[in-house]
């Protein structure tokens, strides 16, 4: 310690001497802008003349002569000594894990100025310097200015000013003492106005300072008062419908729906186990989290465009029923041979995507995406928030720096104007088209549209109106507490596109990146798969998800009805839950006169029919596959049955009636596969999590 005032010492010896007509310029300066800034412009008066302050004159003239630089050096290390000793011991025993604990009366606890020490608020540039009038005579006096013909020090006014900031700054720490009675009773009114701190930081201190308390309540060194914080409101929407029912087959033996590849389902269902807690049943969607996986189906050969899989298997939580699950395969075309990509990014800005699972992952997630385009592909970005603006025009995919930094300079803030985006998005997407290219719209968005036109039918007959010119809208969704996935859903099947739901980097990497190619390039559009039932084999059959995707039967045969899309390799699975007449698994009577069954197929359990479109022709192709009931079932059936019961788990199902947690789990693990990615693994451990938070 010697050896550091010793330097001092010297330092301050070996200062230049300061030159006389500056100081007098400086201090002039200085005591002008005082003046004005202080609304007068009279002359200063000598605190001597101040009859209230007179019994403070002495002292004042005690300092005067203090102000040399030995005494200087010695009062500044004693201070800095007693500030040590204040402020550093107690916030090293609150770190070490030792608070000193404060006996606060039973009523409520006061907290002593603790707002500015626990929770400072944001530090903002001022525009101007303004120094309170006693801390400027103070600074003035200190450097000789103060008496007549004194000449000014601006090194000793300097010291002295920051003396008098390090005084403020020790003044706000936070004290370890008991509150003393005469400060607890004292009025609000007439004490001294602590700095307020932002309403953020103080629940954020709130929440860490109740987390860190004993048992009893009471907290080391600050007492917080009683605070009701209010809840963040979830307004969350999700677009699904009530569980299929068990249909008859004499009946209804015909079952027709739109094929959907969406994988939003199952990471919101991973977003909300992984956060410790359950999804609700509106948020599951079977057929999405089954089709989140990839099967090993066979694959097309020569030029068709599908390839179909059927197994047949006993149920694993109803023995009396059996599961039919069809797998279908979309060809595979060589990179090479893809149509060059027109993709306008629609990204959404306002002022809900600040979080950081929210714009920033989205940056993140689409510069994953670009590594993935090719030179003659086409970039554009479009944001929306108070307004709509073009922020990268259409630019080569090759200029990855353009990109980049275009995504790199975008920022959250305003009101969502989604219609408006949407419209300009189109616009840029129509600019950027050219014959034997794909143009597509990629929406990042946690869905919430609140200005424009909001109203999901208006939105749905606007994209769909688009789609029909060959621009196509998929839409990906970020973050949670807002999010609109029936919004998101409704834009993704009237666009001809996708939607998932992007939770983290290791999401946006299999969607944007591993699934590229099937998101972005169609091999099919208005897909549609039919399944007629044999009653004399089906008594009964359930379809498992595709709730939102149901088409009514004569809707098959007419091309004028739009349906999903299937993009370049891409899978889609569905499985029914069929029941044998005469099984002791029936749910209801049997009729009294039943269909008669028709000649050469009483052995047939159903006839699958897909029928589809090829991108951009008005006529459909159809194809027929009979279902006997022979087809032997695989380890991939069996893995996706498992993933068909984990959501009917999810939801409460009553059709899986005492099949528990415990057999999900062994299922999916026995019949795991190859898993390349540890998509199957991280399932069966958010089984698990499942299962621990359900008890």
């Amino acid at each position: 310690m010697t050896d550091d005032l010793d330097d001092l010492r010297r330092a301050l010896k070996a200062a230049p001497v300061p030159d006389g007509e500056a100081k007098a310029r400086a201090m002039a300066l200085a005591m002008e802008n005082f003046d004005r800034l202080q609304g007068s412009t009279e002359a200063s008066r000598s605190s001597g003349n101040r009859t209230n302050a007179a019994p403070l004159n002495g002292v004042r003239r005690m300092f005067h002569y203090l102000t040399s630089r030995p005494a200087l050096a010695a009062t500044t290390s004693v201070a800095a000594l007693v500030i040590g000793v204040a402020v550093i011991l107690p916030v090293a025993d609150l770190r070490i894990g030792q608070p000193t604990i404060v006996d606060a009366p039973e009523a409520t606890p006061v907290a002593k100025k603790a707002e500015p020490a626990v929770a400072p608020a944001p530090a903002q540039e001022p525009e101007a310097v303004v120094v309170e009038a006693p801390v400027a005579e103070d600074v003035a006096r200190a450097a000789g200015a103060a008496q007549p013909g004194a000449e000014a020090d601006p090194i000793v006014a300097a010291d002295a000013l920051a003396q008098s900031e390090e005084s403020d700054i020790a003044s706000s720490a936070v004290v370890a003492e008991p509150v003393p009675e005469a400060l607890a009773e004292e009025p609000m009114a007439e004490r001294e106005a602590a700095p307020a701190a932002p309403a953020e930081a103080l629940a954020d201190t709130e929440m860490r300072l109740r987390a860190e308390a004993p048992l009893d309540g009471t907290l080391g060194y600050v007492t917080v008062p009683d605070v009701t914080f209010a809840p963040v409101e979830n307004t969350e929407a999700y677009a699904n419908e009530a569980p299929n029912p068990v249909k008859v087959t004499a009946e209804e033996p015909v079952s027709t729906f739109s094929i959907d590849v969406d994988t939003a389902s199952y990471a919101v269902v991973r977003s909300s186990l992984t956060g410790g807690y359950l999804p609700t049943p509106d948020q599951v969607r079977i057929e999405e989290m089954v089709n989140y996986f990839p099967y090993a189906y066979a694959v097309p050969e020569g030029d068709q465009a599908f390839a179909s899989t059927i197994s047949v298997m006993p149920t694993p939580w109803n023995p009396g029923t059996r599961l039919v699950t069809i797998g279908i395969q979309g060809a595979l075309p060589a990179v090479a041979e893809r149509p060059p990509l027109n993709l306008v990014f629609l990204i959404d800005t306002s002022g809900s995507m600040e979080d950081a699972n929210k714009l920033p992952l989205l940056k993140q997630s689409l510069s994953l995406m670009l590594s993935e385009l090719r030179p003659e592909d086409q970039v554009a970005i479009v944001t929306y928030a108070g307004s709509a603006g073009e922020v990268l025009p259409p630019t080569a995919a090759g200029d990855r720096a353009a990109i980049l930094a275009s995504l790199d300079n975008l920022m959250a803030g305003g009101s969502t104007a989604g219609a408006e985006g949407l419209e300009l998005a189109y616009q840029v997407a129509e600019r950027m088209k050219a014959d034997g290219e794909v143009t597509r719209i990629l929406l990042a968005t946690d869905g919430d549209f609140n200005v424009g036109v909001s109203d999901p039918e208006g939105l749905e007959a606007y994209v769909a109106k688009k789609r029909e010119t060959g621009t196509y809208l998929s839409v990906l969704g970020f973050g949670r507490g807002n999010l609109d996935d029936a919004v998101m859903q409704s834009l993704a099947q009237n666009g001809n596109g996708t939607a998932a739901y992007i939770d983290t980097l290791n999401e946006a990497r299999k969607v944007l990146v591993d699934q590229l190619t099937g998101a972005l390039f169609p091999i099919a559009d208005d897909v549609k798969i039919q399944i007629e039932w044999n009653p004399s084999q089906v008594a009964e059959y359930r379809l498992i998800g595709y709730e939102t995707r149901a088409l009514r039967r004569e809707d098959f045969n007419n091309d004028s009805v739009d349906a999903g899309e299937i993009g370049a390799g891409t899978q889609v699975t569905a499985i029914y839950e069929v029941t044998a007449p005469g099984s002791d698994a029936l749910l209801n009577d049997p009729l009294r006169y039943g269909a008669a069954p028709v000649e050469g197929t009483a052995g047939e359990l159903g006839f699958l029919r897909l029928r589809w479109k090829a991108p951009g022709k008005d006529q459909s192709t159809l194809v027929e596959t009979p279902i006997t009931g022979t087809e032997a079932a695989t380890a991939e059936t069996r893995f996706a049955a498992a993933i068909a019961g984990f959501g009917q788990l999810l939801q409460g199902s009553v059709y899986v009636r005492d099949w528990g947690w415990d057999q999900a789990i062994t299922l999916a693990v026995q019949n795991r596969g190859e898993d390349p990615f540890g998509y199957r693994i991280e399932a069966v451990n958010l089984m698990r999590l499942a299962q621990s938070l359900s008890q």
